[in-house]
């Protein structure tokens, strides 16, 4: 693909303003990403990717996003930190309490009659997701029989997610949205902690299993029983948001559920019909088709 033929569909996005990035070396930078790695951020939504590459640019000293470009054509090695600062990593453990709760009390009881469970992660980013869920699962004895797929297009925090090491300094909010979320015991019983920070007991890695996917390129890889996708797809413009909904419709299994972040709904897409609301407020929904 020529990058006169990378204009992302819909209609164009509204002039950069003073000291925003430039629309076509913008395209250009994102064409030579999608070039040097497979992953695809043309279908992200332009306001997103306009503040990050300016973060990139900043942090990378280059004066301007084309000067951004030749430097990452020049040493590719700063391709992964360029990909770190364009996917969105703003996560917590037990983000929404409620939507926790909810799955406690509404999701655990169906899960108990399936002989094994295999449940989505996708954009997991730096894994505070994925340990809430696996300490709620093992409060709920599903641990033994519980496989979860934990997946993010950047290695690099793949990388911490599978560390399971968190700042000191974010316990007392993971803490108290545990305690919110239903949480059956004290929080430190989950990890040992230093002077700077926590490491997350491995057995609640152990029924995890980390690896790279692509919402925008890459295909369904399992049958799964739950598929969360929270507070990711609101970067995305609608044709990609679209194209998620379908990844997702055809990784569940019927009466699977989707869980996503609370400005985030199968509402409207093309897929609303195959869908039942269990919670409207946390956002969780049923295959019902």
């Amino acid at each position: 693909m020529t990058a006169g033929d990378a204009t992302p569909p819909g209609p164009p996005p509204p002039l950069a303003a003073a000291g925003e990035p430039d629309l076509d070396d913008l395209r250009l930078l994102l064409d030579t990403v999608h070039d040097r790695s497979g992953l695809d951020f043309r279908g992200y939504a332009y306001s997103s990717l306009r503040r990050r590459v300016a973060q990139a640019v900043t942090e990378a000293g280059a004066g301007s996003v084309s000067g951004l470009h030749q430097q990452l054509k020049a040493d590719p090695r700063l391709l992964a930190d360029l990909v770190r600062t364009l996917t969105v990593h703003t996560t917590a453990m037990f983000r929404d309490p409620g939507f926790f709760r909810v799955f406690r009390e509404k999701i655990v009881p169906v899960l108990r009659t399936y002989p094994f469970i295999r449940i989505w992660i996708a954009g997991c980013s730096t894994g505070q997701e994925v340990y809430s869920l696996a300490i709620l699962l093992r409060e709920e004895g599903l641990r033994e029989r519980v496989r979860i797929y934990a997946t993010d297009v950047s290695e690099v925090v793949l990388d911490q997610a599978r560390a399971g090491i968190f700042p000191l300094s974010a316990m007392q909010e993971y803490s108290r949205n545990y305690q919110l979320a239903g949480g059956q015991v004290p929080f430190p019983n989950y990890f040992t902690a230093d002077s700077e920070s926590v490491v997350f007991r491995r057995e609640l890695r152990d029924s995890v299993v980390f690896g790279t996917h692509n919402l925008v390129s890459d295909a369904s890889f399992n049958e799964f029983h739950v598929i969360l996708c929270r507070n990711v797809m609101i970067y995305f413009r609608k044709e990609l948001q679209e194209r998620a909904h379908g990844l997702f419709y055809d990784s569940l299994v019927t009466y699977g559920y989707l869980g996503l972040g609370r400005s985030e709904t199968v509402l409207f897409t093309a897929r609303a019909a195959a869908y039942d609301p269990l919670d409207g407020r946390e956002r969780i929904f049923r295959k019902v088709k």
